[in-house]
């Protein structure tokens, strides 16, 4: 049914975590010298400054890959509303999580020596949070009006 407005919301957070999931998340600013080294962050792997990966963060492209799945499962579910509901309600938590996890290897990551900057990808999961809150309000708007629909008959 895409002509709810929640699918729109639920379609929108997807095709955002889908780009979140392409494009890198930061760099890691190294102080080795006098140039320094660059390390790219993606949702899956570090491309390190020699060229090499290290894929010790892969939890955020797992998170983000369970969150696709479930929001398309929320869009074909359209039918049983309250399943819809927590699904959307299962991401919102997904979505904090991979922030959770985000911070502490935002933390963590490198030496003393090293300073990691977010770009601005790393906004989009909390953009896919607002869309995934918006569309459960409706959903759960569509099922309080379904509900007083058939009180009044």
């Amino acid at each position: 049914m895409i002509q709810r407005k929640q699918t729109l919301f639920l379609l929108i957070a997807v095709v955002l975590t889908i780009i979140c999931i392409c494009l890198p998340l930061g760099s890691i600013m190294t102080d080795n010298g006098p140039l320094g080294e660059t390390s790219i962050v993606y949702n899956l792997w570090i491309t390190n400054a020699d060229g090499s990966h290290s894929y010790m963060i892969w939890p955020l492209f797992a998170i983000l890959l369970i969150t696709c799945t479930i929001s398309l499962m929320a869009i074909f579910s359209y039918r049983n509303r309250i399943t819809q509901s927590r699904f959307c309600m299962f991401n919102m938590l997904l979505l904090f999580g991979w922030y959770v996890v985000f911070a502490v290897i935002a933390f963590y990551q490198g030496d003393a020596a090293s300073q990691f900057k977010a770009s601005l990808t790393s906004a989009i999961p909390a953009i896919s949070i607002i869309l995934h809150f918006m569309a459960r309000k409706a959903i759960l708007a569509d099922e309080a009006l379904v509900r007083s629909a058939d009180r009044i008959r």
